[in-house]
């Protein structure tokens, strides 16, 4: 690497505050898109003159476009910068959330909703690409840590502001908030992130040459080992996200406004643990960090097994505060490690981080939903079995992922 673009590399030791905050607010598209309008299901089915199930296929479209937008940014990224991708990528976003107000039927609905995806995945990209652009990574881990915190405030705030708007205005209101949402951050980004890949890092775009760098990563251990823990990890949160209304509600007979409550409450630990990260990192290696993170992970999971049919709630709702907690102290550093390798190529380092997160984490959710038996063991065998593979992951030979 020249003088010059390692001096670029490390222009910023350390993240401005309002840098973090603007990153992690353009990776909370995605909690924000998905949690606001989950309990407006009903309405939302009534109003289009459609049932539940029909309405459910927006937020499968919605994941699908995440897969799908992961995979197209970061090649772009890495060709014309990151500014650029970006703001077309929170403009779509705005324009599809202002378009999902006026949906007069379902099918438009699961189609604009892809768009949407597309558009808003565009953020968590960039985020992860921006911090690899400016930062060592073990700022770099410190830095997705406290990004994670302020992400992390999406799935708590997004439940409780959905249903109030839910309540007041409708479930329409929901996309016009989205779209305001939409708006603000492209004006933030238009205003206050200068653009952090110079054009002689630049790599040009062409397909063949956008698969073989996916090739070459994947290829890699050192890349591909971490990014597939941290995709294990987020697919046991997501078990969870799919499993627990069942769970909470039907099983335990919790109300559909406490249950937000619950949502909330385990959103709250994963901050606690992002700061909790954090803090290690000043004494601790990522990878350190991260294979203790694992193993408690796995160990709340086998927990939450063996007592799942406990008819005590709180026994339940303990060992998922710090099994969910865990997810973000595995995702930053994992992430961290995957990208410290995949640096050559920021973006489409980026991409295939996220295409794998939710990749797995759909299949995680459809699995919960395919061995639903009645009971709390398909959500907390999946979450297990994710846990478990992270931990496998997590302590594979250190000379083989360094590769």
């Amino acid at each position: 690497m020249s003088e010059v673009a390692e001096r670029d590399r490390r222009a910023v030791r350390h993240a401005p505050p309002r840098l973090v905050l603007l990153l992690g607010a353009l990776s909370a598209f995605a909690p924000f898109a998905t949690d606001m309008y989950l309990s407006g299901f009903p309405a939302i089915a009534r109003d289009l003159h459609t049932d539940v199930a029909h309405v459910q296929m927006s937020l499968s479209s919605f994941f699908l476009g995440l897969c799908v937008g992961q995979l197209l940014y970061g090649p772009m990224t890495d060709a014309w910068g990151r500014r650029g991708p970006l703001l077309v990528g929170i403009w779509l976003f705005t324009v599809t959330s202002l378009l999902l107000v006026l949906s007069p039927h379902v099918e438009l609905l699961i189609g604009v909703r892809a768009l949407q995806a597309v558009g808003g995945c565009a953020g968590m990209i960039v985020a992860r690409a921006v911090i690899q652009d400016l930062m060592e990574p073990r700022e770099a881990a410190r830095t997705l840590s406290t990004m994670m915190m302020v992400q992390g405030l999406g799935p708590v705030l997004a439940p409780l502001l959905g249903g109030w708007l839910l309540a007041l205005a409708g479930w329409r209101s929901v996309f016009v908030f989205l779209a305001l949402f939409g708006g603000a951050c492209l004006i933030s980004v238009w205003r206050g992130l200068p653009e952090t890949l110079p054009s002689h890092r630049r790599r040009p775009l062409h397909l063949g040459d956008s698969l073989r760098t996916f090739a070459a990563l994947l290829r890699m251990p050192g890349f591909i080992v971490p990014a597939l823990t941290g995709a294990t990890a987020m697919a046991a949160m997501f078990a969870y996200i799919a499993g627990s209304p069942y769970v909470f509600m039907s099983l335990h007979g919790v109300s559909q406004q406490h249950y937000g409550w619950l949502f909330a409450f385990n959103a709250v630990g994963m901050i606690i643990a992002g700061r909790v990260n954090v803090v290690l990192l000043r004494r601790l290696s990522p990878i350190a960090v991260l294979r203790v993170a694992v193993c408690v992970m796995a160990a709340t999971a086998a927990t939450l097994l063996i007592l799942r049919d406990s008819p005590a709630l709180p026994l339940l709702v303990a060992p998922l505060f710090v099994c969910i907690g865990c997810v973000p102290m595995v995702a930053a550093n994992s992430v961290a490690l995957a990208m410290g390798v995949g640096r050559f190529a920021a973006g489409s380092a980026s991409s295939l981080v996220g295409a794998l997160q939710f990749g797995l984490a759909a299949a995680a959710s459809a699995l919960v939903g395919t061995l639903d038996d009645g009971s709390a063991l398909p959500m907390t065998a999946v979450m297990l079995g994710c846990a478990g593979t992270a931990v496998v992951l997590a302590w594979w030979p250190r000379r083989a992922a360094a590769a």
